[in-house]
């Protein structure tokens, strides 16, 4: 008898202690979309506007989640002109809808870049003040009292200086709409960089495996970060959650544009994921 409650005890104490070891395991190891998340946001709150940028670019990758949206409007109002310009670029390539007023707003911003970014947006979203924006621009000079003060538009009326501030935040002047600093840095480098990524973009269309191992190829191991952030987005078009796995060793990447638009992408691809699944 006394033999038998010592087994008892014993296989007691040994589950608790495989229970234990799950529960730590699984506290070690959380799912990809959670660690995303993590990474994400991590960048979102970040005090570093080189960190902040680039986090608030990736949330254009996560269409139809409220959360991006929120983030996007909430850094609209960021004290950073950078900040403000991606959140712009971002609430239009989410195609937000909710945001038009926010953006309409913008348009009254104290920085030509935000002005543009809204404008842009708002020409996505299909609203016609984005409309007086480029009257502005054409023709110098303002269509109504609204909008632009003076002093900026004095500044429209340079076009080198329009060219660069398109240039610069990727506002649809250019392409590489959503990569804006790290296209920047790339082409001042006269490097094959732009083509290469331009190449990754064209690849979101090609239903070959072999284009999408090379997509995830580049997106992992390319030494300029442009081509792997042009990898992403490929990714992103081509929508396939089997990718998730190879792609979470990114949310470990130095480069933040890789890091977050990584976490951004995984985050889309296992919102699209379960939104099949309940189809």
């Amino acid at each position: 008898m006394a033999s038998a409650l010592r087994a008892c005890v014993l296989l007691f104490l040994c589950g608790l202690a495989s229970t234990s070891g799950l529960s730590s395991r699984a506290d070690e190891d959380p799912d990809p979309e959670e660690k995303a998340w993590a990474v994400l946001h991590s960048g979102l709150v970040d005090a570093r506007v080189s960190r902040r940028v680039p986090a608030i670019e990736a949330l254009s990758l996560m269409s139809d989640d409220q959360r991006a949206i929120n983030f996007a409007l909430r850094a609209l109002q960021d004290r950073n002109e950078h900040a403000r310009v991606a959140a712009a670029v971002s609430l239009g390539q989410l195609h937000a809808e909710q945001a038009v007023p926010q953006l309409k707003h913008a348009l009254a911003d104290r920085e030509i870049s935000v002005v543009l970014a809204a404008a842009h947006s708002l020409f996505l979203l299909k609203d016609p003040s984005a409309f007086a924006i480029y009257y502005a621009i054409l023709m110098g000079d303002k269509k109504s009292s609204d909008g632009l003060i003076e002093g900026q538009l004095r500044r429209f009326k340079d076009p080198k200086q329009v060219a660069q501030l398109g240039f610069q935040q990727g506002l649809g002047f250019v392409p590489y709409g959503g990569m804006g600093y790290e296209a920047v840095r790339e082409l001042r480098k006269r490097s094959t960089s732009p083509v290469r990524a331009a190449a990754a973009g064209w690849l979101a269309m090609d239903h070959d495996s072999i284009a999408e191992d090379a997509l995830i190829q580049t997106a992992l191991v390319d030494k300029s970060p442009l081509v792997r952030v042009a990898s992403l987005d490929a990714l992103a078009e081509r929508g396939d959650p089997a990718s998730i796995e190879r792609l979470e060793r990114n949310l470990a990447e130095r480069n933040p544009a890789v890091r977050y638009r990584t976490a951004a992408l995984i985050l889309r691809l296992s919102h699209a994921t379960r939104a099949r699944s309940r189809e």
